[in-house]
């Protein structure tokens, strides 16, 4: 009876601003049947440090996040403010 614990990036999404979330899922597997998975969350704005993230965060965030979009996602956010 060997237990192992799995930790993988699952899903990587850009939603419609350029925020980019990530979510990790945690397995608990037991002779290489899943007993249990939990999920975590976290995301990134346009332009942020992703520099400590997964290659494959980093390729995403390197792809969409162009001046542009940066640019329009800070002007977004000042536009809130008022």
């Amino acid at each position: 009876m060997a237990l192992i614990k799995e930790e993988n990036i699952d899903k990587i999404e850009i939603v419609g601003n350029g925020i980019i979330q990530v979510r990790q899922v945690t397995k608990i597997l037991e002779d290489g049947n899943e007993l249990s998975s939990t999920y975590h969350r976290w995301s990134f704005e346009p332009g942020s440090n992703v520099s400590a993230q997964p290659a494959n965060v980093q390729a995403i965030a390197a792809t969409v996040w162009t001046p542009e979009v940066i640019a329009a996602y800070q002007a977004q956010v000042a536009a809130q403010r008022v």
